[in-house]
């Protein structure tokens, strides 16, 4: 039986910013281990966050550059979960209203241009860093809790790894042409999830998914989303059952390997934050990020 690979992409990007998404702290991982915190990002009792402003200009910015609608309210919201490098237990982030919605980029590959639906852009911080150690402990380091953190969702769109690729390369492109994010994968500016089903050619139906987690080079996602859609053929023609998991990529072995069993949306007991008032995005402020974009990649070319 012929399968076909059915992929969707989530891309968290770093925000260009100063200063966290709702404390003053600065947004510099250089600086010695937990220096760069306060009681607002290690999420102390009594503390109470603000929006960073132009965290969310810069998430509006790319909703309409990526052709998104941006409807005129947002609102954030907890997502609960328990991890050590998440000091308050929950995650400040975006759910039934993001920021930018239904958008779209068009990708050039091979010769054929490829149209990638965005489901959502939404406004979030980022977690903390855990360092392993040789002696078996695990550290923590803060500074990173409270960055501000977009994310950009697409429609299960992509049927291949070169499409997925292009995609990435274009996106990172955009982001940077409009000085929203430096998005340097190296540094962990930007990191991609695959989300990987196949199914049976001339199936609408969609297989169960797998997500593999914060891959950081275009190299990386070719060559995992390649290996785990071999992996989940051979698990079904050996009469098996693809589980929904979150998985990881070993680089030194080229393999994936399971993580976790895969969370639904549920599970994090979504609610609106009680401590940020609802943002207005009112036409007119809308309207004046629309004139600070510059000219995109795709326009520059064909003009030159």
């Amino acid at each position: 039986m012929q399968y076909e690979p059915v992929i969707g992409i989530e891309v968290h990007a770093q925000l260009d910013t100063e200063s966290k998404m709702f404390c003053a702290c600065g947004t510099s991982f250089a600086a010695e281990p937990n220096s760069n915190t306060c009681p607002v990002c290690l999420g102390l009792p009594g503390s109470l966050p603000v929006a960073n402003k132009k965290a969310v200009e810069f998430v509006i910015r790319t909703a309409l550059a990526l052709n998104c609608e941006v409807p005129r309210s947002s609102r954030f919201a907890r997502k609960n979960y328990y991890y050590p490098d998440l000091p308050k237990a929950y995650q400040i982030s975006q759910y039934e209203l993001p920021i930018g919605l239904n958008g779209y980029l068009d990708v050039p590959v091979n010769g054929e241009v490829k149209r990638v639906r965005i489901n959502r852009v939404h406004l979030e911080e980022d977690t903390g860093k855990l360092i392993h150690d040789p002696s078996g402990r695990s550290l923590i380091d803060y500074n990173r809790v409270g960055t501000p953190l977009m994310e950009i969702v697409t429609e299960a769109d992509i049927h291949d790894s070169d499409t997925a690729a292009a995609y990435l390369m274009r996106l990172r492109a955009i982001l940077q042409y409009i000085g929203v994010s430096r998005a340097n994968m190296e540094k962990g500016q930007m990191r991609c999830e695959p989300n990987i089903s196949i199914r049976p050619v001339g199936q609408t139906g969609f297989g169960t998914k797998t997500e593999l987690k914060n891959l950081n080079s275009f190299k990386t996602v070719q060559k995992g989303i390649a290996y785990e859609v071999r992996r989940q053929q051979h698990v079904i023609e050996d009469g098996g059952r693809v589980i929904q998991e979150t998985r990881g990529w070993n680089e030194a072995q080229q393999i994936t390997f399971s993580m976790r069993v895969k969370e639904k949306a549920h599970d994090y007991r979504y609610f609106p934050d009680p401590d940020l008032m609802p943002l207005e995005l009112t036409p007119d402020w809308v309207d004046a990020i629309r004139q600070t974009i510059p000219e995109l990649p795709d326009a520059r070319f064909k003009r030159f």
